[in-house]
């Protein structure tokens, strides 16, 4: 999967520090075809490495804060083995978060930020863009 770029459904984060940013993302593949987001990776295809506890927070926080309606993701976290940029004879995990988001199943999914209007997303390529809600009809 790392062989791929990022695409209409696939986009690579090194981690998750905004939970709006990263619902935006899950808003866009859910309105569009589903997709992946593969956490722990740069941009570049980079393996940096996470703490999947602390990510799969982040992520179920976003969802339930600013998704509406939920999505029902999934998680699989992966342990890969590397060896150490100073000594090649030491390995090291790291370990890498592929969060699954499903197309949606009905009407689309908004951004939904407490007193503010709703605000959809959808995938054009690789960049999650606003769009107007009679684009789903």
């Amino acid at each position: 999967m790392l062989a791929k770029s990022e695409g209409q459904d696939l986009d690579y984060k090194q981690n998750v520090s905004n939970q709006q940013k990263i619902a935006k993302t899950i808003l866009a593949f859910a309105n569009t075809e589903g997709g992946t987001i593969i956490i722990g990776v740069s941009d570049a295809r980079h393996i940096i490495g996470i703490d999947p506890e602390e990510e799969m927070f982040m992520v179920r926080e976003a969802v339930r804060k600013y998704c509406y309606p939920a999505i029902p993701i999934r998680f699989e976290v992966f342990e890969l083995q590397q060896q150490h940029p100073n000594d090649p004879l030491l390995l090291e995990e790291k370990y890498i978060l592929l969060v699954e988001v499903p197309r949606r199943n009905g009407k689309p999914h908004a951004l939904q930020v407490r007193d503010q209007p709703p605000v959809y997303y959808r995938r054009i390529k690789d960049r999650s863009v606003p769009a107007d809600f009679s684009e789903f009809s």
